[in-house]
């Protein structure tokens, strides 16, 4: 169903980063969802209002309120295919989290209020719920449903990697187990006469505030900003590195503004004899292949190094080995040597993993005590740069 309805619907569908073309899923995927949660909305409304029972029509009322959360998707994504303007150079494509932030909140409503009216079932019993063959039906056609566009939502969500689209899957799945945690009530009373309305809408409400607090963390992480995917470093480093005029490559920042919105900096260490022309149009031909392999605009930066004199190379390995050596995950970059009547100064980069403990401050106290002691007087000035 899912590659028929690609089929049918979606234009040029494996060109995922054209902006046109996320539209066209995110519409596609959007107004399937609606039509298919009015349409379980209809049917769980009724059976409820037949069986009067509450978890019944909380599962009902979760799927109109699904059908909202699938509205707010189809609008984000006409938003997120705008192109780039005066207030908003970088494109619109960050709205999705936005989108994903008011869908978690939406869901942990619907959490709140079933608690809510399963609690008061358990205290105050009200009408005894009545069993009807057409409850166990819909609900079972339900479950498929929602399963289903569980499925579907997660397939797509991967295709054009839509945080939006990854949450309504989550919510999709979550709506299969409370659906099928309503089913398992009505048929515990119809076998043993126990009516457990109350205790299963409990159940269900967990499983939804669940659902909402784990799409709302990890939408809160990608506004906030998170540490790119090792991916997407291993990718860029490799493409770095088969640059011919990359000797090394440090001080990478990747922005993420979006899906198929990727903006990176970083800098290489160049050869300082080589002509400063030629070395520029290596860097330029990395842009240009960065951009055309990976989707990422980038902006590099050279940092030429002494390649020829021995001393140096020497003085730059051995400092490498010793910060190596304190086996903190630490290395070091823009390693330069600047000799003095009095005293040698050794100037680098040192960058520190944020699962090192140790204090900046107490590293660089340690790493010059130990350069110190070096015969030749060397004195190291570090700057601290943190991976």
């Amino acid at each position: 169903m899912t590659a028929l309805l690609v089929r049918l619907f979606i234009r040029d569908r494996d060109n995922t980063a054209s902006p046109a073309v996320r539209a066209a899923y995110g519409t596609m995927v959007s107004i399937t969802a609606i039509c298919l949660n009015l349409l379980l909305f209809a049917a769980k409304y009724t059976v409820g209002l037949l069986t009067a029972s509450v978890a019944i029509l909380a599962d009902a009322f979760n799927n109109l309120s699904d059908a909202g959360t699938s509205l707010i998707s189809l609008i984000t994504f006409r938003i997120a295919a705008k192109p780039a303007d005066r207030d908003h150079p970088f494109g619109h494509a960050r709205i999705e989290y936005v989108a994903s932030m008011i869908v978690s909140f939406l869901v942990l409503h619907i959490g709140l209020d079933l608690l809510t009216d399963a609690w008061a079932r358990i205290r105050t019993p009200g009408a005894t719920i009545v069993f009807h063959p057409a409850a166990i039906i819909v609900l079972g056609g339900a479950i498929a449903a929602k399963l289903w566009l569980a499925l579907f939502n997660r397939k797509i969500g991967r295709k054009i990697n839509s945080s939006v689209m990854r949450a309504a899957a989550l919510d999709s799945l979550s709506d299969c187990l409370s659906t099928a945690a309503v089913l398992a009530s009505a048929l515990v009373f119809r076998i043993w006469g126990f009516d457990p309305d109350g205790y299963i809408g409990l159940c269900v409400a967990a499983l939804i505030l669940w659902s909402g607090i784990k799409v709302l963390l990890e939408t809160k992480n990608h506004i906030l900003g998170t540490a790119p995917d090792e991916e997407i470093v291993s990718a860029i480093r490799d493409a770095v590195m088969a640059c011919p005029a990359a000797l090394g490559m440090h001080d990478l920042v990747v922005h993420n503004y979006g899906p198929g919105r990727t903006i990176a900096s970083l800098h290489i260490e160049v050869d300082g004899k080589v002509d400063v022309f030629t070395t520029h149009d290596a860097i330029d031909n990395l842009e240009k292949a960065l951009e055309r392999d990976l989707g990422i605009a980038c902006t590099v930066h050279m940092d030429p190094i002494v390649t020829d004199d021995e001393k140096i190379t020497q003085l730059r390995e051995r400092t490498a080995r010793t910060v190596a050596a304190l086996d903190l995950g630490l290395t070091i970059h823009d390693f330069r040597c600047v000799p003095g009547q009095t005293h040698t100064n050794l100037i680098f980069d040192l960058v520190v993993p944020f699962s090192c403990k140790v204090p900046a401050d107490q590293l660089c106290s340690i790493i010059r005590g130990i350069l110190g002691e070096w015969e030749g007087n060397y004195c190291a000035v570090i700057t601290v740069d943190r991976g």
